[in-house]
């Protein structure tokens, strides 16, 4: 569910892509805002009751948290790809904080956390503050609290809810711009994400550079998306990202 990638992102900038997210090289940011916390994980086979629990249990959690002001727990698509067919063991964890000191202890020190990373096949998590949002999720609106970035990575996200008279519209235009995501030049990580099946749907991408990642948005498959929408969803958000750091492993790929 990649829709309308650039719509939110600025004009393009050039600039060297960061070879990693590590303190070393911290991106240019401005406090204030919403910082972003997702979890993404691949349970361990073990745990797989403890997995299909999180479904159980909600966001009840993760909005327990000091600090938390929004959360949604997600599935992603087999193998963490953008398809119908829902993955048994990838999910993702969603929390927006008020500051990034509440989503550092939530990382650093918060139980629920370390119950994910006692449970995980794999684990990454990515933090990250917006500098660019529209729309909405379930009424609620980010704060943006950075400027567009100069240079360095990026990250996108877009969700939406589909209409149920559109939804068999939808997913044909929706498959080849999801599938090129992956394998598109200067993108890092894509994962596609979802509250229902078939009709909540969100996806989210960090790039090398916001001039990598509107390159993509120009591509054929997703203008072709993007025309083919526009009267599919009855709330959408597009919001993009200054990673602020990103750690763990997702589908064999280890970042930080």
């Amino acid at each position: 569910m990649t829709n309308e990638l650039s719509n939110a992102a600025g004009a393009s900038q050039q600039g060297p892509a960061a070879s990693s997210f590590s303190a070393d090289t911290p991106p240019r940011t401005t406090a204030g805002g919403d910082v972003l916390v997702l979890l993404l994980i691949d349970v361990a086979p073990a745990a797989r009751l403890w997995g299909y629990g999180r479904f159980v249990a909600g966001t009840t959690p993760a909005l327990g948290e000091p600090g938390a002001r929004f959360a949604k727990q997600l599935g992603t698509g087999y193998e963490g790809g953008f398809g119908l067919r829902p993955s048994a063991t990838r999910q993702g964890l969603f929390v927006l904080f008020e500051d990034e000191a509440a989503a550092d202890a939530f990382i650093g020190r918060s139980e629920l956390v370390q119950t994910y990373r006692r449970n995980a096949r794999e684990l990454c998590i990515v933090k990250a503050r917006p500098y660019s949002a529209r729309g909405s999720w379930d009424g609620q609106k980010l704060r943006v609290g950075s400027p567009a970035p100069v240079d360095g990575p990026v990250a996108a996200l877009t969700r939406a809810s589909i209409r149920p008279s559109q939804a068999h519209r939808f997913w044909p235009n929706a498959g080849p711009s999801q599938d090129s995501l992956e394998r598109a030049a200067g993108c890092r990580l894509a994962v596609g994400l979802g509250e229902a099946p078939f009709l909540r749907q969100a996806t989210f991408s960090v790039w090398d550079s916001v001039a990598a990642m509107d390159a993509y948005a120009r591509t054929g498959a997703h203008q072709r998306a993007i025309v083919a929408s526009r009267d599919f969803f009855s709330e959408s958000m597009f919001v993009r990202f200054v990673p602020l750091s990103i750690e763990g492993v997702w589908k064999g790929r280890r970042y930080g």
